[in-house]
């Protein structure tokens, strides 16, 4: 059996641009820090391979991959001294439908003539896994992906807030075709989520009220630019992904604004009202600095093998350990530490899902 998982890349934007430099870094000799798991029930990180990639910009489509995820506006970090070869996969025009609003064809040129046909380009490819990067909002073209992605039975993992994988009747379908799913909108190794809901359960489990809580993400790339024209599903799934975990009524929100000279570097803010003993009033604010796509590519290779896995043992539908652990608004909310220890179950084949 190949050790290599095809990747079919939906969007070539600065998560791809990290995932791919990522990808390189370690297949010539990079440490293995930064990484949840180096092996994954006997696949490397390294033996995850692009195999296709879809973008509707004119300064990506046509273009090989290697090349394409340092078009503009992408500007995710650079990782040094690292060689970047081509890699022969040609990034294809897909269907646009609502994934080039107005506001961001002010970012970019959307590209001319056809998309071509997903199904047919993902079979040609031997695509094993969809990993799924539209801009937040894309609702339209997210499912189109999707049902893609079903249809060439290819495992899809659901990196935007855009809720399909808890959309039970598409969760269904997958199962009855074997399709593994993962999602949906994946957190980011260590980001605000992340942080937040650890910082919660750290709150309830030391017996202090919380009152009212927020959070406050920004940066300068083209997601946050997305995020404050389009940005109502993600803040739900960050709201939802904190809020679950109170057991009691509590005052939660979520924001974003975009900040240009940032380029890919997010900031999160973190702030409580909070009650300890006897009601005393505690007041918690917190600040959080990382470079955003490479936040999210260290959990987005994680998901990818644990698809794989599933098609190896001919499990499909939603994958329930690495959905709770890997995503911001998964179909079943686990505390992170539980998911964690399903998620290891999962990849040691004592879990089926």
């Amino acid at each position: 059996m190949s050790r290599e998982i095809r990747l079919a890349i939906v969007g070539v934007g600065n998560c791809t641009s990290a995932l791919v430099q990522g990808l390189h870094y370690y297949a010539q000799g990079g440490e293995s820090v930064g990484l949840m798991h180096r092996e994954m029930g006997g696949y490397d990180v390294t033996d995850i391979k692009p195999a296709v990639a879809f973008d509707v910009n004119a300064c990506k489509v046509g273009l090989d991959l290697s090349d394409a995820i340092f078009a503009p506006p992408n500007n995710a970090y650079r990782v040094p001294d690292i060689e970047l070869t081509e890699s022969g996969v040609e990034v294809l025009m897909g269907p646009v439908a609502d994934g080039a609003p107005p506001h961001l064809q002010s970012q970019m040129e959307r590209a001319v003539g056809q998309p071509v046909d997903v199904v047919a380009a993902l079979r040609e490819a031997g695509a094993e896994v969809m990993l799924n990067m539209l801009p937040t909002g894309s609702a339209e073209a997210a499912r189109i992906y999707a049902e893609a992605a079903l249809e060439a039975g290819v495992a899809f993992v659901n990196g935007m807030p855009e809720l399909i994988v808890c959309d039970e009747s598409f969760a269904r379908e997958a199962e009855m075709r074997k399709v593994p799913l993962v999602g949906d909108d994946v957190k980011s190794q260590l980001g605000g989520t992340i942080l937040h809901r650890a910082m919660v359960e750290t709150m309830l489990a030391r017996g202090i009220q919380i009152k009212k809580t927020y959070q406050l993400n920004y940066a300068g790339n083209t997601d946050f630019y997305n995020l404050i024209h389009r940005g109502e599903s993600k803040e739900k799934t960050k709201r939802g992904a904190v809020e679950t975990l109170i057991p009691y009524e509590a005052d939660v929100s979520a924001g974003f604004a975009h900040v240009p000279n940032m380029e890919d570097r997010k900031t999160a803010r973190f702030y409580f009202e909070l009650a300890n003993f006897s009601n005393a009033p505690i007041i918690l604010d917190a600040k959080l600095e990382v470079e955003d796509s490479a936040n999210f590519a260290g959990v987005a290779v994680d998901a990818i093998r644990c698809c794989r896995l599933a098609l190896d043992r001919g499990t499909g539908g939603v994958l329930t350990s690495a959905s709770a652990f890997f995503c911001k608004h998964p179909p079943q909310q686990i505390v992170d530490e539980q998911a964690l220890k399903m998620l290891e179950e999962f990849i040691q084949g004592k879990r089926d899902r």
